[in-house]
């Protein structure tokens, strides 16, 4: 049997390896697992809570607001607030930044985070989880954060990361060497470390995507489908829960591809549908940082300079060689 190690012990032992390292960012850190560990007993708990169900409002993009949506959201502000390690806040629930309140000291990072991907499947018992991300701030220390704090490509982020609340509650983590995953024991209350050093596989059989908008896809995508169904491609298996970070969780651990591309629809204006700062940078810095390609089809996810807090972009990740192959469609490589 090997060491068990907890997630402080972890963090603990990465900020012994840095000399430079001050201890903020653990402080960071250890405060969010504590905020997931909230999450995950509500959501375990949902039916029995009151808390499925729809709010009645929607969101700055849109979507329709779930109870579960504002309890965690209300949840990692009010753990995050006060630790002195945040100089703002930035949530795919609000449609600004959200400020730290005067009374509690201002710190040099920026948390950028989706309190609850995929909550339009909650009530169905899908798997659903909380994405996050982090920067160091670009203002002057000690004061308020701005925007500009807050709209940095995923290439200059610091940590990033995932819970998945499933049958196991699980966090994956890289602060910019490697990619961990830590499974939470009920019993313990504590995340333990079950998967070190997670590398994505080269290359995978699994094709994830919501083929009910392939009428809206641009053709080469189309045609990337059809081939990834035909006998030259081999047997590929289709597997697609709807709910993103179930999605990536599984290509990252299995292989294969993983895509939500741009529709195209009457005003013949392509749209895409997941959120840069709070979806799509985050995974694909860990899909990256374990070795797997993060796309738009014409740049690289983590290169993306943002515009706005709801800036929103296709998504093409996975393992490197069933991402090239995409890409060879998509630049007309291959017909």
């Amino acid at each position: 049997m090997g060491k068990i190690v907890s997630v402080q012990r972890y963090l603990v032992e990465t900020q012994k390896a840095l000399p430079d390292a001050t201890g903020a960012l653990t402080g960071l850190l250890w405060d969010l697992t504590i905020a997931f560990k909230l999450i995950a007993s509500s959501v375990n708990r949902a039916g029995l809570e009151n808390i499925l169900g729809y709010e009645g409002e929607k969101n700055p993009t849109g979507d329709d607001v779930t109870k579960l949506d504002r309890f965690s959201q209300d949840t990692i502000v009010r753990m995050m607030e006060h630790g002195g390690h945040l100089c703002c806040m930035a949530s795919e629930e609000e449609g600004k930044i959200i400020p730290i309140p005067r009374r509690y000291e201002r710190g040099k990072y920026v948390l950028s985070f989706d309190p609850l991907d995929g909550s339009s499947n909650i009530d169905a018992n899908v798997s659903v989880g909380t994405i996050f991300s982090i920067h160091h701030r670009r203002t002057a220390e000690g004061t308020d954060g701005t925007l500009d704090d807050v709209l940095q490509r995923g290439r200059d982020l610091v940590a990033a990361g995932y819970v998945i609340y499933g049958s196991s509650t699980m966090l994956v983590l890289s602060s910019g060497t490697r990619v961990d995953g830590f499974t939470l024991d009920p019993q313990l209350g504590e995340f333990l470390l079950s998967h070190p050093d997670i590398r994505i596989p080269q290359r995978g059989t699994i094709y994830s995507t919501n083929e009910g908008y392939e009428a809206y896809w641009d053709e080469r995508t189309r045609k990337y489908i059809a081939w990834v169904k035909s006998r030259e491609a081999g047997p590929y298996k289709a597997r697609y829960i709807g709910s993103m970070i179930a999605d990536v969780h599984r290509t990252l651990l299995y292989g294969g591809i993983f895509l939500y591309p741009k529709m195209f629809q009457r005003s013949g204006r392509g749209e895409a549908k997941l959120r840069l700062l709070y979806e799509a940078a985050p995974m694909a810095y860990i899909v990256e940082k374990a070795g797997g390609i993060a796309t738009t089809g014409e740049e690289a996810i983590l290169d993306i300079v943002p515009e706005e807090l709801h800036q929103r972009v296709p998504v093409i990740t996975g393992s490197p060689h069933c991402v090239n192959e995409y890409l060879a469609f998509y630049r007309g490589e291959r017909a």
